[in-house]
């Protein structure tokens, strides 16, 4: 009985027709679209997380997250191409694998997109921070940083370093305040065009050009050396070239994000494929160039100077001798980084948006402001988390919990897709994922390898510790309400019309990061 809740691929598809979004997305707009919410924290700053943990060795590290994630992207291009509606892997898992794995995969993909967005809050605020002590304006440290801020030296644990002081963390002011600036925006209703996302992304790509170009020169084999200092790892370990390739692994995550924008894409079936498979391409080239120049102009030792910054390309150029260039990095991280934010918050917002209109959500998430026609409870509850997290913990911890939740959520994906390979072995795919019996065990395999290498504590702990909370509340609360159990099938069949009149379907989904 647990499993038999499915809600038809059929329905979900009818569904979707009865909305009025407007289709005006090509493949270039997905792909700039996917570039800019992949590029952002993760290679602005845990360029300086994965040399703690693996040292020069995490140019692997950099390859075997790239590996994992392109063979979940064309497991992901199937199913985005079958199905066009937005709900990502949820909406996805709901019609395959049944209710339970779907909420299971709902209430993980709150780890991808809340946590995350609270990550990059708190990316940014390295660099906002960082600015700002360069120009003689920094904060006091006590709010540059959460109470759970350690900083790795020569393999031991300390606390927060600034000039050589130890120093406590206690509250991230920057963080916080740009995690209720970005929830304002949302409740009031802004939106960005595929334009203005063209721009923030040539904005991320010149940044990391320029930095590719200056750093270059400035190679030295001897920064090469030890290549593995912490070998290549060992699962549940956290550290080496897997326990960096697991945190490195969130640089790579938001091209799924392209999948959320199938509604108004122009020809769907054709165009998403190519938003997912081209911006990830894109992104890989630029990592493996920026983690070889990183490594090589500065030494990427644990425990060395580059593992300690909070904003590593910027350092990197200010000690080889680009001061105000490493500046403009930072402006460049600083201008776009907050989009990331609003990306990854508004795509939380959909999908517990979508989880409450199935009923597995209070329905007041579902409600939607008179005025701005937004979803502003949800919105503001998701921000406040969101405020929080950032405030309190430091980018590493949040990155891998969020890479928990999305490696999760990956590998349902690539389950449901071959179970549908034999159910419904006669529905149409616009796109079909080569080889998917072998491209589907090795997405899965590399998901669970990448999970946990993240290490026991804390990530895999907390993520055991949030499904058990997340079947808890399935089981108390959202099985019965749920629009699938007895007695409500009526919410069911009316559901159609009543998203048709939805004045926030009627504005249709922010597309831009």
């Amino acid at each position: 009985m647990l499993f038999q809740r499915k809600k038809p691929l059929d329905l979900i598809l009818a569904t979707a027709e009865k909305r009025s979004l407007k289709r005006q997305l090509g493949a270039f707009d997905l792909t700039m679209l996917g570039i800019g919410a992949v590029i952002g924290t993760g290679i602005f700053v845990l360029t300086a997380v994965a040399a703690n943990k693996a040292g020069p060795g995490m140019m692997y590290s950099f390859i075997i997250a790239g590996v994992v994630c392109a063979l979940t992207a064309l497991i992901y291009s199937e199913i985005a191409a079958m199905v066009p509606v937005s709900g990502s892997a949820y909406t996805y898992s709901y019609a395959v694998l049944g209710e339970l794995v779907a909420w299971m995969v709902g209430w993980a993909l709150i780890l991808e997109y809340a946590v995350a967005a609270g990550a990059v809050s708190v990316g940014w605020s390295g660099y906002a921070n960082g600015f700002l002590a360069f120009h003689g304006l920094g904060l006091p440290d006590f709010l540059t940083a959460g109470p759970f801020y350690t900083q790795h030296v020569d393999g031991n644990t300390s606390v927060h370093m600034v000039d050589g002081v130890t120093h406590k963390g206690g509250f991230n002011l920057i963080a916080f305040l740009l995690a209720l600036l970005v929830t304002w925006l949302l409740v009031m209703g802004t939106s960005k065009s595929a334009k203005v996302t063209a721009v923030l992304v040539m904005i991320k790509i010149i940044a990391l050009a320029a930095f590719i170009a200056l750093a270059f020169p400035a190679v030295e084999s001897a920064n090469f050396s030890p290549m593995l200092p912490n070998g290549w790892g060992t699962p549940l370990s956290g550290v080496g070239v897997l326990g960096a390739a697991a945190s490195i692994f969130f640089a790579y995550v938001g091209f799924d994000a392209v999948s959320t924008a199938a509604e108004e894409t122009k020809n769907p079936n054709r165009n998403i494929p190519i938003g997912l498979i081209g911006s990830l391409g894109i992104c890989t080239v630029f990592y493996l160039l920026v983690a070889y120049a990183a490594v090589g102009a500065m030494g990427a030792q644990p425990g060395g100077l580059l593992s300690q910054s909070k904003e590593p390309l910027a350092f990197i150029l200010r000690e080889i001798g680009w001061p105000k260039v490493g500046d403009l990095v930072a402006g460049a991280a600083i201008l776009a980084l907050p989009s990331v934010v609003l990306m990854m918050m508004f795509g939380q917002t959909r999908i517990l948006f979508t989880m409450s209109r199935d009923g597995l959500m209070p329905e007041k998430f579902s409600k939607v402001h008179p005025k701005y026609h937004t979803p502003h409870v949800v919105t503001w509850t998701t921000g406040l988390f969101v405020a929080f997290f950032a405030a309190l913990f430091p980018v590493d911890i949040l990155a891998d919990i969020s890479n928990a939740g999305t490696l999760f959520a990956f590998f349902m994906v690539a389950a449901g897709v071959m179970i549908l390979r034999r159910t419904d072995p006669g529905r149409a795919r616009p796109f079909r994922t080569p080889l998917i019996w072998v491209v589907g065990p090795l997405a899965m395999g590399g998901c669970v390898l990448l999970f946990f290498s993240l290490g026991w504590n804390p990530t895999i702990k907390f993520f055991c510790f949030w499904a058990v909370i997340g079947l808890i509340v399935y089981f108390l609360f959202a099985r019965k309400r749920s629009h699938l159990a007895p007695g409500n099938e009526a919410l069911l069949h009316g559901g159609g019309e009543k998203l048709a009149a939805d004045p926030l379907v009627q504005e249709g989904p922010n597309t831009g990061p």
